[in-house]
């Protein structure tokens, strides 16, 4: 019988065959890791089946809803449901889906688009695609990482692209070459928001992001393209960020970005410490 398999370590789910994948191919490089135990699949089906995990919908701000699961699963990533104006996108993916999930979106109005910041958080999003009859927005630089094709995914070119007024995709590249972020203009009541995965990363000191190209192997992006990436978002309006572990810049969140990646660079110029 064909299943949909599911690699345990990151969550992304397969199309459909036989016997089980023989490895994950979006563990198997260095911005990610095989488990140290080996290799292992779960299905969607077996998920439900064991009566362990389960969604939590959680209100963040007006028009802006976290979707997490628990226990965690995988790399335990948060997905975002932004309303904008009656068009409602899911920001990256989740793995876990069941009636109550979908009942809940259904009660927030549903989702128009998904889209998605980089290939660590494909996870199930044509279990999602289906489910909500709606197309999976992926920049077209990633497409070699899509390991469940479907006519659901639309890939998209350049620098941006405008979901809807006010909600815009920008490619930033960096952690992955396609690795996007989402401006909310409307957001934080006008102040705008910036959902950004890990393409930029809000650490433990949340006045403060950094950026990587591995963030579990610990491998730092070269200084031009951190420079690069700050430069892009210079010209954004955004005063708060949420990062896909639920982590957040409450304020000045531009200008974190901004002296983020001064002192990312002057760390790797050498000229940030003496050690």
């Amino acid at each position: 019988m064909e299943k949909n398999y599911i690699c345990t370590t990151c969550g992304t789910q397969y199309s459909q065959s036989v016997a089980q994948p023989h490895t994950c191919v979006i563990c198997d490089e260095e911005r990610q890791f095989i488990n140290p135990n080996g290799q292992s699949w779960t299905t969607l089906e077996e998920m439900r089946t064991d009566n362990l995990y389960k969604n939590e919908v959680l209100c963040e701000e007006e028009g802006l809803y976290s979707i997490n699961t628990t226990p965690k699963f995988a790399i335990g990533q948060t997905a975002y449901l932004v309303q904008n104006n009656g068009f409602n996108v899911l920001w990256d993916c989740i793995t876990y889906l069941d009636e109550n999930t979908l009942n809940e979106v259904k009660r927030l109005g549903g989702i128009q688009a998904i889209a998605l910041s980089h290939p660590h958080y494909y996870s199930t999003q044509i279990e999602w695609a289906d489910t909500f009859n709606v197309p999976v927005l992926i920049h077209e630089d990633d497409k070699e990482w899509v390991v469940r094709s479907s006519d659901r995914i639309q890939f998209w070119s350049g620098d941006f692209i405008e979901l809807s007024e006010g909600l815009t995709i920008h490619r930033l590249g960096g952690h992955f070459k396609g690795g996007s972020v989402l401006h909310w203009e409307n957001g934080n009541q006008g102040k705008g928001i910036l959902l950004t995965g890990d393409i930029i990363q809000v650490v433990a000191d949340n006045k403060w992001v950094s950026f990587m190209y591995s963030y579990p192997n610990l491998i730092p992006l070269p200084a031009k393209k951190v420079s690069a990436i700050s430069n892009r978002v210079s010209s954004l309006r955004f005063n708060r960020i949420y990062n896909a572990f639920h982590n957040i810049v409450k304020e000045d969140a531009s200008q974190s970005v901004q002296k983020s990646a001064e002192r990312y660079i002057a760390a790797l110029e050498g000229t940030l410490f003496a050690t």
